[in-house]
């Protein structure tokens, strides 16, 4: 099967070289979405077939499967660029694919601006969530290019970058790009644009003088967190934390638990340390919910997902298997939580525990890690004994499943 898939912008009056005129004069089946059939029908013969592409795609792929003629599409700008003849390849590899695109909305933003494009972050909301957009924040890209959708408009984006203190952007809107009667192009800070409201389609560039990146670097001050009834003992110290973090070797990781999240320091110093990762933070105390939360906006660590709950009780079924766990509180049930973190844990994972060593507290949780890595079969890695100021010696951790080498 053979899929010819024409790139078009927002004209209502599109120019094509004549090749690609030949082809839709020739054509029976089409196929676009209803903006792009708006745009094209005066082209296209009286008895022309149009398929709708509209969600549930399977719907429009199966109805492709019924053909025995080649389809010819319309999409935005460059069907390569985040398009529709990507999905073509992934849903069906073995069809002939044939692009004849055009500029895609922000190379036509970037035009417009005269803005030098080659080293733009690129990150698409249309239909999809927030951790990339989240990740180029984070890293503090100088230059983001964003394709919004109707739920992440500008105005919504601004909204996000300003709750995590990501100030220091001008935000710059191009509007229906393309249309000489109805295209429009704005420039405004971010506390402009979320007062907003803008047309769609658009899309939107990011941009912030490279003198204005300051980021805060390793090992976040904890005297900048908000605190547990402004109990100091119950947050992760710096140092431990790094060191922590190390343990749980995050690099090569994908998705981290921090369970007995607390404060979230652990969680807000793996997010923006290693911002690739997904991070689930769980808390059992329910007025740790809002200390998280002001803590993630405090040091700009958008993107951790909050739990609050008793994990034992917790599903875990909706959520995506860890590779990393950090056990950071247990209330006396280490063993319990640790044989359930088995039942979703990769096979590569690693479980990561900081047991404190303390005359006050009869119960050693040395003791109590040890009993469980024997009775639940993993193998532990070698201890770090730290002696930190004033405070209570700490051993950190680690182990995995026997059977991985």
């Amino acid at each position: 099967m053979q899929f010819i898939v024409i790139g078009i912008t927002d004209n209502p009056q599109p120019f094509f070289p004549p090749e690609v005129l030949n082809i839709i004069k020739n054509g029976k089946i089409f196929s676009g979405g209803r903006r792009h059939h708006e745009i094209v029908a005066p082209l296209l013969s009286a008895d022309a077939e149009w398929i709708d592409i509209t969600v549930p795609l399977d719907n429009v792929f199966d109805q492709y499967r019924t053909l025995s003629t080649r389809v010819i599409i319309f999409a935005s700008g460059d069907p390569l660029f985040f398009g529709f003849a990507s999905t073509i390849r992934r849903k069906m590899p073995d069809a002939e694919v044939v692009v004849y695109p055009t500029f895609n909305s922000l190379q036509l933003l970037a035009h417009r601006l005269l803005m030098p494009y080659h080293d733009m972050r690129i990150v698409s909301l249309t239909g999809r969530p927030w951790p990339q957009f989240d990740r180029a924040l984070i890293e503090r890209a100088e230059k983001i290019g964003v394709l919004t959708d109707k739920e992440h408009t500008p105005a919504v984006i601004a909204q996000r970058m300003l709750e995590f203190g990501y100030k220091d952007y001008t935000m710059h809107v191009g509007e229906h790009l393309g249309n000489p009667q109805l295209e429009r192009v704005s420039t405004c800070t971010l506390e402009e644009a979320a007062k907003m409201d803008f047309s769609t389609p658009n899309c939107v560039i990011l941009s912030t003088p490279l003198h204005r990146r300051e980021g805060l670097g390793m090992g976040l001050p904890d005297s900048a967190f908000a605190l547990l009834d402004g109990r100091e003992k119950m947050i992760t110290k710096m140092p431990i934390r790094l060191l922590t973090l190390q343990a749980l070797d995050l690099p090569h990781r994908h998705v981290l638990w921090d369970i007995g999240a607390c404060t979230g320091s652990v969680s807000i110093e793996a997010r923006l340390l290693f911002p690739h990762l997904q991070i689930e933070a769980f808390e059992i105390r329910p007025e740790c919910e809002a200390i998280i939360q002001e803590n993630t906006h405090r040091f700009g660590a958008p993107g951790i997902n909050i739990h609050i709950g008793d994990f034992l009780k917790y599903d875990l079924s909706p959520l995506t298997s860890p590779d990393a766990v950090f056990i950071g509180g247990h209330g006396g049930h280490l063993k319990a939580i640790m044989e359930k973190v088995l039942t979703v844990l990769a096979d590569d994972g690693i479980i990561v525990f900081n047991s404190v060593t303390s005359p006050k507290v009869p119960t050693n949780s040395r003791a109590l890690w040890d009993e469980a890595c024997r009775d639940l079969g993993l193998r532990q890695g070698e201890p770090l004994h730290i002696h930190l100021n004033d405070y209570n010696p700490i051993d950190i951790l680690t182990a995995s499943k026997s059977h991985i080498q």
